[in-house]
């Protein structure tokens, strides 16, 4: 007959056992789909605008002009952010630029409205829909022009989202079969092995997407380089949290780069449309440099910003320096 053990002793036994984390895997499954659905849909499924960045251009009088900004402002139910330019070229420089969404112009009784579909496709379709409808009401014409459509293969400006979500997702899952194929690595070496999935993973999707499907015309070089930049960003996030917490590094990993960092990337959604923390917060994760980049190289060539790429290579030099430095501390800190 079996004698009888003590709760202190079921729980010691349990807690030894491969049951102990697999329950606990079970949990965290079950909260991470729901708080994947969550966070998605959060920023997604009812994109409303804020604070939208327009440029005004036009010789009529601040009545008329005024008239139109408070039609549109009623319809798309936000506050414009209005910037006054001179010239309608320095108005489409601010475009190319990226600091506004859009060109306004009114001039006598006629209205002009020059969306910019590359610089965000959500927005963009937003300013079509609602200019016209203001005109109408105004009995004011408006015609309304893109001057930066996205490309052919790429009607919904999703493409960029995608490969940037690839690179992602395959950076941290290459990590994370490193260490648990190649454990025996040096931190150099990990770090290497790092770079050079890097190199191949940012290559093969840049040529899939151009070469091989023709969805979208790369600026190949500079848009392999930005893949290659996430992947091992990515991967270095993930190497970092193993070092850390050990074997649960996916759960922090996932939670800044998928269920945060990617719906608030700007990429499915543009930042003016997401919720207030989501657009706030967005370019300051690898998901989001990354799309940011990635938008500027295919669409406004010779206007690169640098703030994507010092974001992503802070957190590539951040999480590097934690995984080659903690182990030493940890060391240190528990004495000999």
């Amino acid at each position: 007959m079996t004698p009888h053990r003590r709760p202190r002793e079921l729980w010691s036994a349990f807690r030894n056992s491969p049951f102990l984390p697999a329950t606990v895997l079970v949990f965290i499954v079950a909260i991470g789909a729901g708080t994947f659905a969550g966070s998605y849909t959060y920023a997604m499924a009812n994109p409303t605008p804020h604070q939208i960045p327009l440029a005004v251009v036009g010789s009529t009088g601040p009545v008329q002009r005024a008239a139109f900004v408070a039609g549109m402002e009623s319809a798309l139910r936000t506050a414009l952010e209005l910037r006054d330019f001179p010239t309608f070229e320095a108005a489409v420089e601010a475009v190319e630029e990226q600091q506004v969404f859009g060109v306004i112009q009114v001039e006598g009784r006629r209205a002009r409205l020059n969306v910019a579909g590359a610089a965000g496709a959500s927005v963009a379709e937003l300013l079509k829909e609602a200019g016209p409808q203001v005109g109408a009401r105004m009995g004011v014409p408006v015609t309304v022009r893109d001057l930066k459509p996205l490309q052919r293969g790429d009607p919904r400006g999703l493409a960029l989202f995608y490969i940037s979500l690839a690179a992602v997702i395959i950076g941290f899952l290459g990590a994370s079969q490193l260490t648990v194929h190649a454990a025996g690595l040096r931190p150099w070496e990990r770090i290497g092995f790092t770079l050079v999935y890097a190199l191949l993973g940012g290559f093969a999707i840049a040529a899939v997407v151009d070469w091989l499907l023709g969805a979208l015309s790369l600026p190949f070089v500079e848009s392999w380089l930005i893949l290659v930049l996430t992947m091992f960003t990515s991967g270095m996030v993930f190497t970092m949290f193993n070092t850390l917490i050990g074997r649960w590094a996916l759960v922090p990993t996932w939670g800044v780069m998928v269920l945060i960092g990617n719906p608030s990337s700007g990429g499915a959604v543009s930042w003016p449309l997401l919720p207030s923390p989501f657009g706030a917060i967005g370019r300051w994760l690898p998901p989001g440099a990354s799309v940011n980049a990635q938008h500027t190289a295919v669409y406004f060539g010779g206007h690169q910003h640098p703030l994507p790429f010092l974001v992503l290579a802070t957190w590539a030099v951040v999480s590097c320096a934690v995984f080659l430095t903690w182990p030493n501390l940890a060391s240190l800190r528990s004495g000999p």
